[in-house]
């Protein structure tokens, strides 16, 4: 069996893993399904998933979607979009690490330290206060922003021919990804931060799909169960993406040959900075109520009535 098998096996006994804690723990909680519309959730699933096979990512475009149409409170987003995303890039990771070669060792240490950094991260995410959420998802998706405008402006390295790592630079590639890999937990996807990673290190730009899809397969059960367990997640909008979304991961995979993606990435930049300063805005109007609140408060207690 080769390094490549071994790693398919992993991935198949981690989706079967995470599919038990995961549709068990609903099955408990049937009681508590939101109200929240199948079809809009269903379309957000199967849109965001279908781009992300292309490498567009997920996490920014679902996190508008989510907000535009109220599907899920601001403080479940984080936990559902881990939750929801997890089946659909294992099965992305499963047909990418198989048509896209890339340095074994690289791979599994990259992977490895996005693991790890997303399981300290989502122990610290889960219990964060909704405006604590807001402010790191709005700050967050402003980087996305920035290093997608950097790429299609050519601002950034365009990579080279390398598919692996060695030294300083392996050394570069897995501390930046453990980071990622926390920072994925307060919602900024891996995928465009992890390209333009790859590309700084002068690797080839094809080798970020395999790195990123693997990552994010091996990462996201580990903190998606760790929001499970916290009930920090929407269980309804979690399983319908999750339906929806494989669906639009195949489709994209088997039947998409090429598409023009330039538009469609400018698009995704407008996208993902109205929702930066969306959530910005209800940070700070949260900060305002609190202040508010608390001059009440203290008003009253120095002007009893």
């Amino acid at each position: 069996m080769s390094i490549i098998n071994a790693v398919q096996g992993a991935l198949g006994l981690v989706a079967v893993w995470f599919s038990y804690v995961f549709f068990s723990n609903a099955a408990k909680n049937k009681d508590k399904f939101s109200e929240a519309s199948v079809a809009k959730l269903s379309g957000t699933g199967f849109i965001c998933n279908f781009f992300d096979t292309l490498g567009i990512g997920s996490f920014a475009t679902s996190t508008a979607l989510i907000r535009f149409f109220k599907l899920v409170p601001d403080r479940l987003i984080p936990g559902t979009l881990n939750v929801s995303m997890t089946i659909p890039v294992i099965v992305e990771a499963l047909i990418f690490i198989t048509v896209i070669k890339v340095g074994i060792v690289t791979l599994i240490a990259m992977v490895a330290a996005s693991v790890i950094g997303a399981v300290v991260g989502a122990g610290v995410v889960s219990h964060l206060p909704e405006k604590k959420i807001q402010m790191g998802m709005g700050i967050a998706l402003l980087i996305v922003a920035f290093v997608f405008v950097a790429g299609l402006l050519k601002w950034m390295p365009v990579g080279g021919e390398a598919i692996a790592l060695e030294g300083t630079k392996l050394a570069i590639g897995v501390v930046a990804n453990f980071i990622l890999g926390a920072l994925m937990t307060i919602g900024i996807g891996l995928y465009a931060p992890c390209m333009a990673l790859v590309y700084a290190l002068g690797m080839s730009p094809k080798v970020a799909f395999p790195i990123m899809m693997a990552s994010c397969a091996f990462l996201m059960p580990a903190a998606g169960v760790k929001f499970i367990k916290e009930a920090a997640y929407d269980i309804k909008a979690s399983i319908t993406i999750t339906i929806a979304g494989t669906v639009g991961v195949l489709i994209a995979a088997y039947l998409v040959k090429e598409m023009p993606l330039e538009i469609l990435k400018w698009l995704v930049v407008c996208v993902i900075l109205y929702t930066a300063v969306s959530m910005l805005r209800s940070a700070f109007k949260n900060k305002e109520s609190e202040e508010k609140t608390v001059e009440i408060a203290g008003a009253g207690t120095l002007n009893p009535r």
